[in-house]
């Protein structure tokens, strides 16, 4: 089993920039990678954007490309997300999750959090 807590998010200004941490607990050793997903408001949720545990190889979504970073700290196993420019659409809750290794799909899922841009 793998815990994950997401923290950090808030209202920010159209252009501001906000972080978001998600702490992973658990049996952290048999995670393959970390992913960021949104969803807002009668939309379908989204990959934002994934890091590989080990490897930290990073892919993002076309609409946060040069906006947003992922990044991992080993030494407290929290996966951040920093999130620069934000725009009014990135309105939508936050949610990290983990990929075990040998599996296709995002197994573990944290509880979310709200990120809201005011224009």
């Amino acid at each position: 089993q793998v815990q994950l807590v997401e923290s950090g998010g808030g209202l920010v200004q159209a252009g501001g920039s906000l972080r978001l941490s998600c702490a992973a607990s658990g049996r952290t050793s048999r995670v393959a990678d970390m992913g960021w997903f949104r969803q807002a408001p009668g939309k379908e949720r989204v990959l934002v954007g994934s890091i590989g545990w080990s490897e930290g190889n990073k892919a993002y979504a076309d609409f946060v490309k040069g906006r947003f970073t992922i990044s991992i700290v080993y030494a407290t196993n929290t996966v951040n997300l920093q999130m620069n420019s934000l725009k009014p659409e990135d309105t939508a809750v936050y949610y990290c999750a983990a990929r075990r290794l040998g599996l296709n799909e995002y197994e573990y899922w944290g509880q979310g959090t709200q990120v809201t841009v005011s224009s």
